[in-house]
């Protein structure tokens, strides 16, 4: 049975270490990137870019499995003129363009990976996202991401083809960027923070652990026209997080107690109230169906992810 993979977004975040695992693997990876940097590899063919516009037809030969990575990732300071227009021109009509070209090939399955903000952004104490709850996006990002699975579904249905829909919280591990390495790199600097009385929980994923599950997805009929939500199986207060971040950093953690009312009224004050509410707001997703429908385990603990994080951050940003 043929069992080549092709997966979009391969420069990317996840899409890297998808490839890199895949390649441990010794899978058949077929990988359409932007950059010409790479044309030695075996596995690389060169697109223009993703939109609706993308012709996918030479890339799709004997591929029996599309992991689709890339995307138009959230922002904080969006600066297009119409946001939700941008993300649906590459989230929306740029993913079904691939799977329709997909499924006229013959490709079996089309693996998404989609995100939790399709659930929402925050859940209340005692409860956790599932995959059953109604959608609540709410931002751009989230409702192209929204849009695009309900339209996945329906073109599987049509045409026969499996669709596999992943949606993870915010997923860490070496080359992370943005709000979580701004967090590393305070913790590394040792710059006293106001965060040791925040109780709030939140869930993480590692990206090999993320990349693990995706893989074991492949070709595997539990995982046909399911949604899933991932995450390292063990939830976080922010303060929980910055500890064990520290731990992994090998520096002491300066925590300072504050009420997380006054960390509200400050980033209020400062026009910076999403960032509070990240710090913190709960967001918990309930994972028990990729671990038993799938039968799978995280193979990486929260402690491990952040270990490897933290050496990433050690070797970029050393300390004079």
């Amino acid at each position: 049975m043929n069992n080549k993979i092709l997966i979009t977004g391969a420069t990317g975040f996840v899409g890297s270490h998808l490839l890199q695992m895949a390649l441990a693997q010794n899978r058949q990876v077929i990988c359409p990137v932007r950059t010409q940097s790479s044309a030695t590899d075996a596995w690389v063919s060169h697109i223009s870019g993703i939109d609706s516009k993308t012709d996918w037809q030479a890339h799709l030969t004997n591929v029996n499995t599309v992991i689709h990575c890339a995307a138009r990732v959230h922002v904080m300071n969006d600066t297009a003129a119409d946001p939700l227009l941008a993300f649906r021109e590459v989230n929306l009509y740029g993913s079904l363009r691939l799977a329709e070209q997909a499924a006229a090939a013959g490709v079996s399955q089309f693996i998404y990976l989609s995100s939790i903000k399709v659930n929402g952004e925050v859940t209340p104490d005692g409860t956790a996202f599932t995959e059953d709850d109604a959608p609540q996006a709410s931002d751009p990002y989230g409702i192209s991401k929204q849009e695009a699975e309900t339209t996945l579904l329906e073109l599987g249905q049509r045409t026969g083809m499996a669709i596999t829909i992943i949606r993870p919280p915010l997923v860490y591990g070496k080359g992370v960027a943005a709000n979580f390495l701004s967090l590393l790199i305070w913790v590394k600097k040792q710059i006293p923070l106001p965060l040791a009385s925040i109780h709030n929980q939140r869930s993480f994923v590692f990206v090999k652990n993320l990349c693990d599950f995706i893989l074991h997805c492949v070709q595997n009929p539990q995982a046909f026209n399911q949604i899933f939500l991932i995450s390292d199986g063990k939830d976080l207060s922010t303060t929980e997080l910055l500890q064990e971040a520290a731990k992994a950093l090998e520096v002491p953690s300066r925590l300072l107690p504050c009420p997380v009312s006054v960390i509200r009224f400050g980033a209020r004050l400062l026009g910076k109230s999403n960032i509070a509410d990240r710090l913190c707001q709960s967001l918990r997703v309930d994972s028990s169906k990729a671990r038993e429908q799938m039968r799978w385990m995280p193979p990486y603990t929260v402690q491990q992810g952040l270990r490897e994080s933290a050496a990433m951050l050690m070797s970029n940003h050393k300390q004079p």
